[in-house]
Formats: C-alpha cells, sequence, structure tokens
C-alpha cells in the first residue's frame, strides 16, 4: 500500500463532532446559548446525532425569535447549560470537534463552560470556514457563508438557523472538504489540521450575571 494511502485511510477512521449553537447574540461574554447540536461521524458513517434546546435564563430578543424560532416560550421547559454541557461533553469525547466558524461556537462553548465550573476538553478543532477557504480557488463561491457552501456542495439539508440543521450541513461540508483536499494530493490528518486550523480562538471567559 502506498503512504498516501495509509494516510488517507487513517482521515477516513478519524471521528469528528460537528457543532452548531444558536445564540441570544454574537457576544460570548454578554448573549446565551439557546441551542446546541452536534453529529458525530467517522468517514461516511453517521455515528449519532445530539440536539436540544436550551434556558438562557435570559429574555430571547425578538430579532433572534424571528432568524431562529426560538422563543421564550420554547425554551420554557429546556434545561440549563449546566446539565447540557456534560452531555455535549461526553458525546464528543474523543473526537475532533468541526463547525463552521469554530471562534464563534467554541467561544461560546468555552465561556459557558467557565460559567458553569464545567472543564471544557481541550478537542482539537477544524474550522469548515477555514477549510473551505483554503481548498476553494478564489471566486468559485460568492461568500464563505454556510447557507453557500451547503448549496455549493450539494447539502441534503439547508441551514436554517437552527442548530442540528446547520450541524448536519456543516457535516456535509466538511466531508466535501475533505474530498477536495483528497482531489488536491494531500492525504494526511495533520493536513486537515493545518488546513481547517481557525483564527486564534477566543480566551475562555465568562458570561457577565
Amino acid at each position: 500500500m502506498s503512504p498516501w494511502g495509509t494516510a488517507r485511510e487513517e482521515v477516513e477512521r478519524q471521528v469528528f463532532t460537528v457543532v452548531d449553537l444558536e445564540t441570544t447574540g454574537l457576544d460570548p461574554s454578554e448573549a446565551r446559548i439557546t441551542e446546541i447540536a452536534a453529529v458525530r461521524l467517522r468517514g461516511t458513517d453517521r455515528l449519532g446525532e445530539f440536539a436540544t434546546l436550551v434556558a438562557p435564563g435570559v429574555p430571547i430578543p425578538e430579532f433572534i425569535t424571528e432568524l431562529t424560532g426560538i422563543s421564550d416560550d420554547l425554551v420554557a421547559g429546556a434545561p440549563p447549560l449546566r446539565l447540557v454541557l456534560p452531555a455535549l461533553s461526553q458525546f464528543a469525547d474523543g473526537a475532533i470537534l468541526v463547525a463552521h466558524n469554530a471562534p464563534f461556537d467554541v467561544g461560546f462553548l468555552r465561556a459557558a463552560s467557565l460559567a458553569c465550573a464545567h472543564p471544557w476538553p481541550d478537542f482539537p478543532v477544524v474550522d469548515t470556514l477555514a477549510l473551505a477557504r483554503a481548498l476553494l480557488p478564489p471566486g468559485t463561491v460568492p461568500n464563505m457563508r454556510l447557507g453557500t457552501l451547503a448549496r455549493f456542495f450539494d447539502a441534503p439539508v439547508d441551514p436554517t438557523h437552527r442548530a442540528l440543521a446547520d450541524a448536519r450541513a456543516t457535516a456535509h461540508v466538511l466531508r466535501a472538504c475533505i474530498g477536495r483536499m483528497h482531489d488536491s494530493g494531500r492525504h494526511e490528518l495533520s493536513d486537515l489540521l493545518s488546513l481547517g486550523r481557525p483564527r486564534v480562538l477566543p480566551r475562555q471567559t465568562a458570561p457577565n450575571g
């Protein structure tokens, strides 16, 4: 077997957990998480899914409800983050964490973990935004939004600003980008981690309040 074949198999055997969040705003030091979803996969095999609404403990702004459909009434009976985070950590255990624009999602998860006194595991992280920028020639797509990439790669699900749909779409973009990476002659797991390296992840800071 050629060396690249062995390296490619390592990538295909790797377990990834693709995560997506919905929040009350953009700043993890002020906003709160309202929904978390994750898709766990190895190669083309989906190993499981995790999805839950989260009680944010603050009112959800009207414009967020209009964007996501997540309202105060919808999260009234949802579990708090202190119960959700350990379950998410267990679901993602042993995997490479993947997100589209990973600094946003990881920043919120780190801040939430600090606020809940829950140690957040130091997962390796792949950002599909960085990955697509590295692998798609300039001008291939009009922008690098998740919806644009999902349509370009013919994802079977459209991102809808709901966590599970967006995590599923991100998982499809990840698989498509891995295919592009192999087509470009790069087959190592280290290539994937390098191409998908997020820009500097935010420090772990707790939300106010």
